[in-house]
């Protein structure tokens, strides 16, 4: 028997999150996007800490962390749903106690100096592989790691890094065995900044300040023997599990981010007279609502059954790719019907319509582009290592 309800806990851990977003951040939204038409930071400094300790008062601390650390490791499906209720706003939140998880791959000095501190708060991470020659492939990085004595010297560059600019330490994947290269060849190294390396923003089309990624040059940065992360070689191993991991976190923010959107085009049809109707009365508004609610759904259960197969210790790959995929698509789609439904006003920069229309964008690109996933799905499949009409694994 097939049972597809949640849990009480579940249910329960979902339930309490919207509240908390819904009280907590929906009434920032505003303040939002008005710091931002000015050119400011969408939140005051402080004003995040400040409201990842009120969550913390309540229980939402480090929500996949493990216990020992802290956390709740209350496991995917449970990120999963957490993800899709934070992201049904566009404000710049998230939980606290929560940290890269390849960085668990720390020993126990590392643990006390970048893994501790990350989950409080006190510090702050990048996962450094992307470089201007190295993208969905990430078997091209060419950044260099050459061993002198107890220390290695690293010079390479890294592009697009996710909190490049505002981290004070960077994971950063080098080549120490050309000749092994991807296989046995590259070893992830903990770098701080105060070691050397440099970085500049990188202006996107997305929301300005701390949203945008950065570049980091690495010059003869010298990196102590004991700040490899896991093992000397195994860095690739390392990159392949974070960035699997994270496959079905994406599609998880798309579902949240697009049932918002749709919940705002199906309100403002109601609202909206033109010719003597509420636009809700005509057809092609509500077969833009009709399809964007399928394409929504069909998402969601592709989602959190890849994360049901990560929770359940599956191998999810096949699963997060067409979660990714899809999530991805999806998302573009539905914040494209709703500033079309919404009209002018949608594109205007009193509405977060547009916001999300850039940011949405991204999702299609980073973590994988699209057309990777499209070759990991048909090589799957072409190779058998998925099955047409299998159920679960």
């Amino acid at each position: 028997m097939l049972d597809f309800s949640l849990s009480d806990e579940q249910r329960m851990v979902r339930d309490a999150v919207r509240a908390f977003i819904q009280k907590e951040i929906y009434p920032l939204e505003g303040q939002v996007l008005r710091n931002e038409r000015q050119g400011k930071p969408a939140l005051e400094d402080g004003q995040l800490k400040e409201l990842q300790n009120k969550a913390k008062e309540q229980g939402f601390w480090g929500v996949t962390t493990p216990e020992e650390f802290g956390g709740a490791d209350l496991g995917a499906v449970v990120n999963s749903l957490v993800t899709m209720e934070v992201n049904r706003t566009f404000v710049p939140f998230s939980f606290g106690g929560w940290a890269d998880n390849i960085l668990f791959a720390a020993d126990a000095q590392q643990r006390e100096e970048y893994l501790i501190p990350t989950l409080n708060g006190e510090r702050v991470s990048s996962f450094a592989i992307t470089e201007p020659g190295a993208g969905s492939d990430a078997t091209q990085i060419r950044t260099r790691a050459v061993r002198d004595g107890d220390d290695w010297i690293i010079n390479g560059e890294k592009t697009f890094i996710t909190s490049g600019h505002q981290a004070d330490f960077a994971m950063v994947f080098a080549v120490t065995d050309p000749e092994k290269a991807v296989n046995g060849g590259v070893t992830c190294f903990l770098v701080d900044r105060a070691m050397g390396y440099t970085s500049e923003i990188i202006q996107t089309m997305g929301a300005p300040g701390s949203a945008w990624p950065a570049s980091l040059v690495f010059d003869n940065v010298r990196v102590p023997h004991r700040n490899i992360l896991g093992e000397e070689g195994k860095g690739f191993e390392l990159a392949m599990a974070w960035i699997g991991d994270g496959r079905y976190v994406i599609p998880s923010g798309a579902i949240g981010a697009s049932e918002r959107l749709l919940e705002m085009a199906i309100e403002h049809s109601k609202n909206r007279v033109s010719m003597g109707h509420p636009i809700a009365d005509y057809q092609a508004i509500q077969w833009q609502i009709a399809d964007s609610h399928v394409e929504i759904e069909q998402l969601k259960w592709l989602t959190l059954f890849a994360a049901w197969q990560v929770e359940n210790g599956q191998d999810a790959r096949h699963a997060a790719a067409t979660a990714k995929l899809t999530g991805a698509v999806t998302a573009n789609k539905v914040v494209d019907r709703v500033m079309q439904i919404h009209g002018g006003m949608g594109y205007t920069k009193e509405l977060p319509i547009e916001r999300w229309y850039r940011e949405l964008r991204l999702f299609r690109i980073y973590e994988g582009t699209d057309e990777i996933q499209r070759r990991t799905i048909a090589r799957n499949l072409i190779k058998g290592h998925a099955k047409l009409g299998e159920i679960g694994g």
